[in-house]
């Protein structure tokens, strides 16, 4: 694992979407994963700084659909609290996407008060670094 992955809390390796009962669990309630970045760089690539509220690519192997809910809980480099966030997808990068992309979802962070909160102090953390050409697992 590098500095670029977020990790699932308790585990080794990029988050998954934990299994459900079938679709129609999923669909009846959302997806909650564990985002926990450790490094700045990590958070950087998995930041989407166009989304007007914010957002966040999310690698995972399950299948969602656009506009699904998702529940992330996350945790931000040296940083004890966790933040939960209620998104929704917004982009879907499949398996074996061109140009060796991360499968995974783009998170768009809902229009509230604690996501503009959440989005000030994720673009605090990465300062200038937001403005570098350094490639990213977003858009």
């Amino acid at each position: 694992m590098n500095d670029r992955t977020p990790t699932r809390a308790g585990a080794l390796g990029p988050p998954v979407a934990p299994g459900g009962a079938g679709a129609a669990a999923a669909a009846a309630r959302p997806s909650v994963i564990q985002l926990v970045f450790r490094e700045k760089g990590a958070l950087y690539a998995a930041y989407i700084p166009i989304f007007t509220d914010g957002g966040l690519f999310v690698p995972t192997t399950r299948e969602y659909r656009l506009g699904e809910d998702i529940y992330l809980l996350l945790s931000l480099p040296d940083d004890p609290q966790r933040f939960p966030v209620a998104g929704k997808v917004a982009w879907i990068t499949p398996a074996n996407a061109s140009g060796g992309r991360t499968q995974g979802v783009g998170v768009r962070f809902p229009n509230d008060d604690k996501s503009r909160q959440l989005k000030i102090k994720i673009e605090e953390i990465l300062g200038t670094s937001i403005q570098s050409q350094k490639p990213t697992q977003t858009i």
